[in-house]
This record gives C-alpha cells, sequence and structure tokens, in this order.
C-alpha cells in the first residue's frame, strides 16, 4: 500500500493496523471467513430438503417436522440481531470461534438426534451458532480491506452467501436420496473444524477493536438487558409468524395472532428504548441514516426475491411438472456457475461505478427474470425454468455487493459490528418475508382463481359440455366403454381445471415478486454517490 493510501484510508477511519489480516493476504482471510459463512447459509437450504426424511426418519407428520426449520431461524434471528454487540464485548475473533464451534457441535448433536424434540432443541442451539457468524465475517471483511477494496473482498464472500442456497437443494437431494437425513447434518463438522482452524492460525484481533473493547469494559459492562428481550422476543415472534403462519391460517389462528402482537409491541417499545440509551444492545439510530436505511431495505428485497422462488420453483416444478426433488435442484444449478463467474466482476466494478446504478441494472435484471416465469404453461422445458434463474443469477452479484459495500459508506470502524448485525438482520427476515408472501399468495391466488374457473365448469356451460363429449369420445377411441369414458373425462376435466389454477395462482406470485424488484430501483437511486478515487470518510 502506498503512502497516500495510507494516508486517505487512516483519514476514513482505517489503517493497515486496524487489520484483521495481520500480516496475511487480506484476500486470504475473506477465504477462509467465508468457509463457515457457505456451511451456515448452505444447511438452511438442505434442511428444507430434507424435510420429508427428517418425518419419516423420526416417525413424525410433516407439520411436527416443520419446527426443525422454525427453532433454527428464530434462534439465529435472534443472536443475529445483537451480535454486533456480542462482537464488540466479547472481542470479534472469539466471538467468531465461538459460534462456529457451538454450530460445529450442534450439528454433530443433530446427526445424531434420536427424536424430534432432541433435533429441534439442538438446531436451536445450531441457530444460536449460526446467527452471530455471518455479522462477525463481515465486519473481519471490513476491517481486512482499505475501503476501495471491499467490494472485491465482499465478491468472495458474496459467492457463499448467493450460492450456497442455490446448491443446496441439490445437494440436500443428492445426500438424503443417496445417503440419509443424517449426513445432512454431519458434512458440517469437518467444514466447522477446517473453519476454527484457518481462522484461529490467520485471522487476527485488530488493534484498533481491542481498544474499543478495553475502552467499553472500562467503564463498566453495562447490559441493555431490556433491549435484549426486546429484540430477542420482537425478531423471535416475528421469525415464528412468518414461519408458521400460512400453516395456521394466519390471523384465523390465535397462536398466531397472539405471537403477531407481542412481535409488534417489542419491536414498537424497542425504538425509544434504545434511541435513549447510551449503550444500545442494537444501534437502530443505523436505520434512520439514508444511505444504510436504503441499503437496509435493498437488502430485504434481495432475499425476498432469492430465497423465495428458491423455495417456489423446485415447488412449481415438482408437484406441477412431475419432476424429481434431484432434478428440481439441478434446474438451479446453472445459476449457480453464473453468479459465481460474475461475482469477481461486479466486485470489479463496485470500484468502478457508483453502487447505486449497479443496485439498479441487478434489480432491474432480477424483475426480468420474475417476469419471464409469468409466461409459464404446462408445457415449459427446463431450459425455460433454468434460464429464469439464470437471469436472477446474472442480477444477484450486482445487488448484493454494491449494497453491502454502500451499507459501511461513511461509517466509522467502531460501527461495523452494529451495521453488520443489522444488515444480516435485513438478509434474514427478508427471506422469510417472501416465502410467507409467495406461499400466502399462492393459496389466496389458488382459491380465487379455482372460483372464477368452476363457473365455467358446469353441466349447463356450452364449452364444458363440448369438452366432455370431446374427452368422452377420446377415451373411448382407447377402449373405455361409454360408461367409464364418461367418468375418466369427467376427472380428466378436474385435473385440467386444478393445473390451470395452480399455474395461474404461480403467475401472480411472480408478478408480486417482478413488483418487489422494480421497487428496490427507487431505493437505490436515492443512495449518495460514493468517492470512488478514495476511501469512503466517516462523519
Amino acid at each position: 500500500m502506498t503512502d497516500a493510501t495510507q494516508d486517505g484510508a487512516s483519514a476514513g477511519g482505517w489503517s493497515p493496523e486496524r487489520s484483521a489480516a495481520g500480516g496475511h493476504n487480506p484476500y486470504l482471510i475473506a477465504f477462509v471467513v467465508s468457509i463457515a459463512t457457505f456451511m451456515e447459509v448452505l444447511d438452511t437450504t438442505i434442511a428444507n430438503v430434507a424435510l420429508r426424511h427428517i418425518a419419516g426418519g423420526l416417525a413424525v407428520g410433516i407439520d411436527e417436522s416443520t419446527y426443525v426449520i422454525t427453532s433454527y431461524l428464530v434462534a439465529n434471528a435472534i443472536v443475529l440481531s445483537i451480535s454486533g454487540w456480542l462482537s464488540t464485548v466479547i472481542g470479534r475473533k472469539r466471538f467468531y470461534m465461538m459460534c462456529v464451534a457451538t454450530f460445529t457441535v450442534a450439528s454433530l448433536l443433530c446427526g445424531f438426534a434420536w427424536n424430534l424434540q432432541a433435533l429441534v432443541l439442538f438446531r436451536i442451539l445450531q441457530g444460536l451458532g449460526g446467527g452471530g457468524m455471518a455479522t462477525s465475517e463481515q465486519a473481519i471483511l471490513a476491517d481486512s480491506f482499505p475501503p476501495q477494496k471491499r467490494g472485491q473482498a465482499f465478491a468472495i464472500y458474496g459467492i457463499a452467501v448467493v450460492v450456497a442456497p442455490v446448491i443446496g437443494p441439490t445437494l440436500g437431494g443428492w445426500i438424503t436420496d443417496t445417503y440419509s437425513w443424517h449426513w445432512v447434518f454431519l458434512i458440517n463438522v469437518p467444514m466447522g473444524l477446517l473453519s476454527l482452524f484457518l481462522v484461529g492460525t490467520l485471522v487476527k484481533e485488530p488493534s484498533g477493536a481491542e481498544e474499543e473493547r478495553e475502552k467499553l469494559l472500562s467503564k463498566g459492562l453495562r447490559v441493555d438487558y431490556i433491549g435484549f428481550l426486546l429484540v430477542a422476543i420482537g425478531l423471535g415472534a416475528l421469525e415464528f409468524v412468518l414461519d408458521e403462519g400460512q400453516r395456521n391460517d394466519w390471523f384465523g389462528s390465535n397462536m398466531i395472532v397472539s405471537f403477531a402482537l407481542l412481535s409488534a409491541f417489542c419491536l414498537l417499545a424497542l425504538i425509544p428504548w434504545e434511541l435513549t440509551r447510551d449503550d444500545p444492545i442494537v444501534d437502530i439510530r443505523l436505520l434512520g441514516r439514508w444511505q444504510f436505511g436504503s441499503c437496509f431495505l435493498v437488502m430485504l428485497g434481495t432475499f425476498a426475491v432469492l430465497i423465495s422462488t428458491t423455495q417456489l420453483l423446485p415447488q412449481l416444478l415438482q408437484t406441477e411438472l412431475g419432476y424429481t426433488a434431484m432434478l428440481a435442484g439441478l434446474v438451479l444449478s446453472p445459476s449457480g456457475v453464473v453468479t459465481m463467474m460474475l461475482m469477481p466482476v461486479a466486485g470489479r466494478l463496485v470500484t468502478m461505478v457508483q453502487p447505486k446504478y449497479l443496485i439498479m441494472f441487478g434489480a432491474a435484471v432480477a424483475a426480468l427474470s420474475m417476469w419471464h416465469l409469468t409466461g409459464l404453461t404446462a408445457d415449459i422445458t427446463y431450459g425455460y425454468a433454468a434460464l429464469a434463474r439464470i437471469y436472477l443469477a446474472v442480477a444477484l452479484p450486482f445487488l448484493f455487493l454494491p449494497v453491502t459495500t454502500a451499507s459501511y459508506e461513511g461509517l466509522p470502524p467502531e460501527q461495523t459490528n452494529q451495521a453488520s448485525a443489522l444488515i444480516n438482520v435485513g438478509r434474514n427476515i427478508g427471506g422469510s418475508m417472501g416465502v410467507a408472501l409467495a406461499q400466502t399468495l399462492l393459496a389466496q391466488r389458488q382459491q380465487f382463481h379455482q372460483s372464477r374457473l368452476i363457473e365455467h365448469a358446469a353441466p349447463s356451460d356450452l364449452g364444458y359440455q363440448q369438452t366432455i363429449d370431446a374427452m368422452t369420445r377420446y377415451f373411448q377411441g382407447q377402449g373405455s366403454n361409454a360408461s367409464d369414458a364418461a367418468s375418466q373425462a369427467v376427472a380428466w376435466v378436474g385435473k385440467t381445471l386444478q393445473q390451470q389454477v395452480d399455474f395461474l395462482a404461480y403467475i401472480d406470485v411472480f408478478w408480486t415478486l417482478a413488483i418487489v424488484a422494480v421497487l428496490m430501483i427507487p431505493a437505490a437511486a436515492v443512495l449518495r454517490p460514493i468517492d470512488l478515487g478514495a476511501p469512503a470518510r466517516g462523519h
């Protein structure tokens, strides 16, 4: 690094002495800390695929097995929100290694779980460990690289965050079909041990971060217990509502209503409480910053589209077109390759083009991918579905990287922990909101289209009579007698009508997700320009 760059970096709050690379190549550090992220994000989507196998293996119903997912997400959301504060108090490297160790041990226990209760308990422990990893990793990257090079660092990290959900369904289907659901969790153990060894050997606790920690502790450790309870209960209840709402008829369920009211009360009470604390456990003032607040909204939208389509597209292919779990997962695989190829390109462009223009481009391409899926028919090919995901894969690097990079613009180094925690809360909650929106809209639109189409399936309808007559003659031509042919004709019309209902409902969902993507464009347009020729400066 040149003297001029060092001076500029120092002026912006960053200096080589603050680097977590500890004399090692910072790109090596970016790779090392991405290992655990890949493991944690991959685990979420793999477990989704394995639910039926888990239910069968533990002799429980499918509805009961969903708590394997819900318990993890709730625990993950709780820790994620306070991980910035914990990282500062415990020390970034120490906290990170504690999280990786907890996640690894919990994965081993999940693999050997003997009943559903034990598995849910171990998944909660796994979620507590996984929730703190992403925040610490992003903060380590922000400290390892000067601001003008963070885009390239986050490109490596982004491959783990964006590609893992894509290959998760394919890998999960292959593991559960070839071996057993236990290995969905056991494969985390060697990856976790490798991550612990490399982080312990290569990553350094920045001197500046240590000084901030000592300064905080010298005043006496003041724990914001009320703030912790408000954010833990508020986000935990919200995650439960989003994940279980559709299965429990949303506000037709007293349980969902109770959790929704509890979440709303805690999150609303959190705002005045945290704004009046000297040492808030969650620095929600960041959300009031124009730059950071806009980045938070775009991150919500990005992962709402990504995670909902990652679940929705394989579901469509399996239920409506008869794809196997493995083949449905393979539809997503080409997009993972495209994202990996474009991440370095986007990382380079972040240093040359204003982030808001890259985000607007990415949002437009994401909207195009959703619009492409509104042309669904019953005879779409594998290539049609894969192409839609490839469009989205092109968009993701131009959304994730600029958003992550721009969210740190103007923030002093001591706020990177809190900023990282909140931007990852946006990623986590955005994904859950996207899935909840997609599944709820799908069910409601199925009811709507069925009520409309069934009006034309009455014996008095001329078109219905003509279709029944034509199909009866067809089945008679296939060798059925008149009575059987008539029954087969009615059954065929019912099946075809239901398929059309389902496709129309999926099309409505994809239109809605296209609108979500379009709304990210004005959110990005208000971002402040960043000085691309010099490091970002704090206020």
